[in-house]
């Protein structure tokens, strides 16, 4: 288009930002578009440079030859893959975006499980686990092939299960929250029937790292999701509670009090909780009534959503008279009839309505609970205050 740019900045618009337009023209560009060097431009600013250098300005380095699939070809065929190889293909990746992209047609993503996969049969904790999970961050599996590279390798996340396993690792918490992306990423992107075959030992494993606080905060995210993400399956929400799932999610509600995190933590022990050994957890912990109470109208409609359907299971199905005074004694009665003045949908006021009316012979002596002509109103469309 005879436009020129900027090197860094072009290959962040197009690599980095994906865009599909000359940033000028707006005009669309060929997919895979390449982009050719000025040397003549360049070679005028170097003469320009020389010329003005009694005021100050300083020569524009050279550029280095682009890195090329042959390079990186070669590295990844040697023996055996050796540490330098993988931090010297690290080191190509953070330099650039074009490295990138570069590393990603050479198939390094692919090479970088297939290592993982070839350490976790081998039960050898290899100096280069570190870096390819590293690299995996850097570039990562491309959609379209993860379902492809699961079917062909079928311990794929059995690997990097047994990498969450591994202790005494050197940079332990970067190992293991490196691990956690790159399961999420390889169970967004799996068929669903990858969800069917998840082993009891995926669940211990990702619960212990909840439980031990091993991973950074990108990392606990991540391992959230993959939770999420595995509880539409009966069987996988059993085997989440089995492994005490539903105790370390109150812990990390109570612990971490950010709003990401809780509107994934109460979506996942709301599946949980559709199950009665699930409930039975919950309610086991001193905390879980007070906590969910205290969440409601202070974080988001999302988490309102699902605080309400979560008392709402309790209150039909796991009810007792202690579980009752306890809601009435945290505040839980009084947040419910706040939700029924709040500009929440009508669906959601119903649910806490129905929740109130189930238990008002329990719950009809106390201050904070409203009489029949609140319920009236309600129906009527009239404001109460």
């Amino acid at each position: 288009m005879g436009i020129t740019y900027d090197r860094d900045s072009i290959e962040q618009w197009l690599y980095s930002n994906q865009n599909t337009t000359c940033p000028v023209t707006k005009q669309p560009l060929t997919r895979d578009s390449d982009l050719t060097p000025n040397h003549t431009l360049r070679r005028l600013i170097q003469s320009w440079c020389t010329q003005n250098a009694s005021l100050g300005i300083d020569p524009i380095p050279t550029p280095k030859s682009p890195l090329n699939k042959v390079q990186v070809v070669r590295l990844l065929k040697e023996p055996k893959l050796k540490l330098k190889s993988l931090r010297q293909l690290e080191l190509f990746a953070a330099e650039n975006e074009r490295n990138k992209k570069c590393l990603l047609e050479a198939g390094v993503p692919k090479a970088m499980i297939l290592f993982i996969v070839d350490c976790y049969r081998k039960r050898e904790i290899d100096e280069g686990i570190e870096e390819a999970l590293s690299l995996l961050q850097f570039v990562k599996v491309p959609a379209q092939d993860v379902r492809l590279l699961v079917e062909e390798n079928d311990q794929i996340l059995d690997s990097l299960t047994w990498v969450l396993a591994c202790d005494g690792m050197e940079n332990s918490v970067s190992v293991k929250s490196h691990a956690v992306l790159v399961l999420k990423r390889i169970i967004q992107k799996s068929d669903p029937c990858v969800m069917e075959r998840l082993k009891p030992e995926f669940f211990e494993m990702i619960v212990r790292i909840l439980r031990n606080g091993i991973i950074t905060q990108h990392g606990l995210n991540a391992a959230l999701h993959v939770l999420l993400l595995a509880c539409p399956w009966g069987r996988n929400r059993v085997m989440m509670v089995e492994s005490g799932a539903v105790f370390e999610l109150i812990e990390i509600e109570l612990n971490t009090p950010e709003k990401r995190i809780t509107e994934l933590t109460l979506a996942i022990l709301y599946h949980l909780c559709s199950c009665a050994d699930g409930r039975a957890q919950f309610l086991s912990h001193k905390g879980s009534i007070a906590m969910l109470t205290e969440r409601i109208l202070k974080v988001s409609v999302t988490v309102d959503d699902r605080a309400i359907f979560m008392l709402s299971l309790i209150s039909k199905f796991s009810v007792t008279q202690m579980v009752l005074q306890e809601m009435l004694q945290v505040g839980t009665v009084s947040k419910l009839c706040m939700l029924l003045q709040a500009d929440h949908a009508k669906y959601l006021k119903d649910k806490a309505l129905e929740i109130l009316k189930s238990h008002s012979e329990v719950w009809k002596n106390s201050p904070c609970f409203p009489d029949r002509s609140y319920y009236a109103s309600l129906h009527m469309g009239i404001n109460v205050v």
